[in-house]
């Protein structure tokens, strides 16, 4: 059994579908994987998000400790959002993630003339194991 934020778990895979049960965050935590981003740049690299969808998506993973929000004290104010070590883990397993993302479109589907987040994908950070 696991006990995660007053919630009892059978198996960590639980665990792991309760933080991620809907198509947002892995998309926020992707576009983090960069480096630290402001709001307005998540709002407009994850693609088809409202801005009130962003907040509470953001919320839900500050709560879960998976990014950071930090707040600088100036006029007007600026909130920075990054991944905190735990969040940081992800990188391997989004990596992996994307890989088998597109063969899986190479064995199933066709790439269209839209990068998507290839650009992202190509940061030289993603592929650093820290």
């Amino acid at each position: 059994m696991y006990l995660v934020n007053g919630k009892e778990y059978n198996c960590s895979v639980a665990i792991v579908q309760d933080i991620f049960n809907d198509k947002w965050k892995l998309g926020i935590i992707w576009h983090l994987l960069a480096g630290e981003k402001r709001y307005k740049e998540l709002f407009e690299e994850v693609k088809e998000i409202t801005q009130k969808t962003l907040t509470v998506k953001l919320r839900e993973l500050e709560e879960k400790q998976l990014i950071a929000r930090e707040v600088f004290p100036e006029i007007p104010p600026k909130v920075v959002y990054s991944l905190t070590p735990i969040g940081e883990r992800l990188r391997p397993l989004l990596k992996e993630m994307y890989d088998w993302g597109i063969d899986y479109v190479q064995a199933c589907g066709e790439f269209s003339t839209e990068e998507g987040c290839a650009l992202t994908c190509k940061d030289e950070n993603l592929g650093k194991n820290e």
